[in-house]
């Protein structure tokens, strides 16, 4: 079969298995995240790049479904199967070795990992604001850790991106924290 391009046939592939339910606490369906990944990118870091929004909608794929590289590379592209995997953590490790290796993943990501990565902390930190204070200070704390590792070689078009996330990640000040 040849790679079909573009975020649009997205849609007609959800790969086997059901949609992973949403984390526990949170208020919005988890299917409804990739496509808000995707436009986060699109719509506010301004990228429009067809490819780069396929891997938007495809970042949990690998990780949350059973599908694999193969069907992702044969459905999309080796590009974009390539940038999904990157973006998913390899299960198959003990929980403090598996984010060890995605942290050096991401540090040494293409510039569209560390981009879509970027717009899915920024999403996560927007759909967490409804959590308890404890369950947002985790996501901030772990969105602190995946920006020191993205911002590694930082490329330019993850420049605004970043700064984007920061502000956003400003606003999970601790409590206690003076400037909060």
């Amino acid at each position: 079969m040849r790679p079909v391009p573009g975020p649009a046939r997205c849609r007609e592939f959800r790969g086997p298995g059901p949609p992973p339910p949403a984390p526990q606490g949170w208020q919005t369906p988890y299917a409804a995240h990739p496509f808000r990944v995707c436009l986060i990118v699109r719509h506010v870091f301004g990228i429009d790049d067809p490819e780069v929004l396929t891997a938007a909608l495809l970042h949990d794929t690998i990780e949350h479904t059973t599908t694999d590289y193969d069907d992702l590379s044969e459905r999309f592209g080796i590009r974009v199967a390539g940038w999904v995997g990157a973006l998913s953590k390899d299960m198959r490790l003990p929980d403090e070795g598996r984010e060890r290796a995605y942290m050096a993943t991401l540090a040494a990501a293409e510039p569209t990992v560390k981009v879509v990565k970027l717009a899915d902390i920024f999403d996560n930190l927007t759909d967490s604001r409804h959590l308890s204070t404890e369950s947002r200070m985790r996501t901030a704390a772990r969105s602190r850790r995946y920006l020191a590792a993205v911002e590694t070689n930082l490329p330019a078009i993850a420049r605004r991106p970043m700064e984007l996330v920061r502000q956003l990640l400003a606003e999970f000040a601790e409590p206690d924290d003076p400037g909060a």
